[in-house]
């Protein structure tokens, strides 16, 4: 067994319960005590003394490009029309070697910053690519964190009115065999999974109304979550409405697209409707705050989503709109953002570590092993390190946390097992990651 005492502990659980002098008992892969005062002293095993820091479920990122590492720095005053139409050729060039390095150096630094499950939307197959799903899954297994990896695709290029290179996209019969393989080959239905597969047609742009459909029969035919950008731009809504006529939420609802076993990434602009009708269907969505501002695309109404029942987890994106790539300073800027559209009781502290907790882990069907910390479920947690100048003198913790600079995670355990310990990667040596994603930028360019 693995104690954890002295801590102040945020359980995020239906209640909200919290310690200020708490213990956490791990045995094996598995909570099975939480709670105040030191551990029972029938619980026997190694104790760690967490004085000064805050204990909380390990954070779940719900939307990334993880082979954008390699391209982080382009088109940097650019909208997001813009910024894709310089990347796609480069991302063109991807091969499995660049993109298992920077899958590692992102899950890294995800690592680094308090999350442990990650789910990665990969729509980028190269015809001479090699295999991009196994080179993320090997990443997954190198750094020790959850994989949820969404089989993205795309079939709709230039020729047919889209964004991408006609050479860049798959025809759909290609796209939906090569989604249903990576199901086959890689999906852990399991309660302990290290690596689960979502379907994921890349966006309105990219995708046909044929494949988005199919799509969404395949998913629910194998049993997996379906996942999509969808209204991030007002560039979107206007081509939406000029082909479709309809706005995007619109016309996912009309195509099958709405539904608690799916999730949609940024949701910026959402008429008040849309969002009353995915709190309706339990419809996910993955809050960007960081790259939708890079983007400049808008502010998400997530204190709406949230209110209208919906579940709202937090997304990083890919690294090349958030070039930072850590997700515990996502509820500080979900925070930010939230009271800058709706003032200051938009969002509270506690909402914006939910989100980043059991937020996502009810986007990607995982409430019931994940998100919090409670006797029973997964021992995924994060211990913050509070000490120190950064935030002495802040008494509440969760405030120090989300208000404050983003802390040093003291110890990050994903099963049980550890990742970060002090502030440094334990599963694989992270100055070999760090060069090997110097050469594989260098490749890109």
């Amino acid at each position: 067994m693995r104690i954890i005492e002295n801590a102040a502990i945020a359980t995020v659980d239906a209640r909200g319960t919290e310690h200020r002098h708490g213990h956490v008992v791990i045995d094996g892969e598995v909570l099975v005590a939480v709670g105040e005062g030191p551990a029972p002293d029938h619980y026997t095993g190694v104790r760690v003394d967490a004085s000064g820091c805050l204990v909380t479920p390990g954070l779940v990122n719900t939307h990334h490009h993880l082979y954008q590492w390699a391209t982080r720095g382009y088109a940097a005053d650019s909208t997001l029309f813009q910024w894709l139409v310089e990347l796609y050729p480069v991302w063109g060039r991807l091969d499995a070697d660049i993109t298992h390095a920077a899958a590692s150096a992102g899950l890294a630094r995800l690592a680094l910053t308090g999350c442990t499950t990650v789910a990665d939307h990969h729509y980028v197959f190269p015809r001479d690519g090699g295999d991009q799903l196994e080179a993320l899954v090997s990443a997954v297994g190198r750094v020790g964190v959850r994989g949820h990896l969404v089989r993205g695709s795309m079939d709709r290029g230039e020729s047919q009115g889209g964004l991408p290179p006609d050479h860049l996209v798959e025809d759909l019969d290609a796209a939906l065999a090569g989604t249903e393989a990576a199901v086959d080959a890689h999906h852990d239905p399991s309660p302990d999974a290290r690596v689960r597969i979502a379907v994921g047609p890349c966006s309105p742009f990219t995708v046909t109304e044929r494949l988005m459909t199919e799509a969404a029969d395949l998913a629910r035919r194998k049993g997996v979550r379906l996942h999509t950008h969808l209204a991030e731009t007002l560039d979107e809504e206007r081509q939406c409405l000029a082909e479709f006529g309809c706005t995007p939420a619109e016309y996912a609802e009309k195509l099958g697209w709405l539904g608690d076993d799916v999730w949609l990434a940024h949701t910026v602009h959402l008429a008040d409707d849309a969002v009353r009708r995915m709190g309706a269907t339990g419809t996910g969505s993955a809050h960007c705050p960081t790259s939708n501002g890079r983007l400049g695309t808008g502010i998400a109404p997530a204190s709406a989503l949230l209110d209208a029942g919906a579940p709202v987890g937090l997304g990083v994106d890919g690294a090349a709109s958030n070039e930072s790539g850590g997700l515990g300073e996502e509820l500080h800027q979900a925070l930010l953002q939230a009271r800058q559209q709706g003032g200051p009781e938009a969002l509270t502290t506690r909402q914006a570590l939910w989100m980043a907790s059991m937020g996502g882990a009810r986007c990607l069907g995982r409430e019931g092993e994940l998100g919090s910390l409670e006797p029973g479920k997964l021992a995924d947690l994060a211990v913050w390190d509070l000490g120190g100048l950064r935030h002495a003198g802040i008494a509440d913790p969760v405030a120090a946390l989300v208000l404050g600079a983003t802390p040093d995670v003291k110890l990050l355990l994903v099963g049980g097992e550890t990742v970060v310990a002090d502030g440094r990667l334990q599963s694989t040596d992270e100055a070999a990651v760090a060069a090997e994603l110097g050469a594989a930028s260098r490749r890109m360019r």
